[in-house]
């Protein structure tokens, strides 16, 4: 079973969520992890893969965007939208409003709830369905 936590922030809107997920992902990176970013859409995918080269002035973010299944993996970062398998990482970060069809073979996945009430409400429920399949969960407050 993975941990997941959930992070809860106090912005509103899509961008607060990918500018977090940027954050997480450079440090997890940094503490030697591999990160896998599950986005909701091709678009969302291409928005972080821009975001990932300029959210913080002298970040380096080793990361790709998987365009297909077979796609031969370097970086320690990730970008897919699809439902494809992906391998394991140490970390996924779900930017979608469903649980990934792969998210109970990652040993941590990060779930980041904007103060957007339809936000809200869809963790909700993922939060559920995650209590559900006995994952450890946690709540952060960002």
């Amino acid at each position: 079973m993975a941990r997941v936590d959930f992070y809860l922030l106090r912005q509103s809107g899509p961008e607060s969520r990918f500018a977090f997920a940027c954050r997480l992902a450079e440090k997890a990176y940094r503490l030697d992890n591999t990160v896998h970013i599950h986005a909701a859409n091709d678009s969302d995918a291409r928005r972080l893969d821009d975001l990932l080269w300029t959210f913080r002035d002298g970040s380096f973010v080793p990361h790709e965007v998987l365009d297909r299944p077979d796609a031969e993996v370097e970086a320690p970062v990730r970008i897919t939208s699809g439902s494809a398998d992906v391998n394991v990482c140490d970390l996924l970060i779900n930017l979608s409003d469903e649980i990934p069809a792969c998210a109970g073979a990652f040993p941590r996945v990060a779930e980041l709830v904007s103060s957007d009430e339809t936000c809200k409400q869809e963790s909700r429920k993922r939060f559920a369905a995650y209590r559900e399949q006995g994952h450890t969960l946690e709540t952060h407050n960002i």
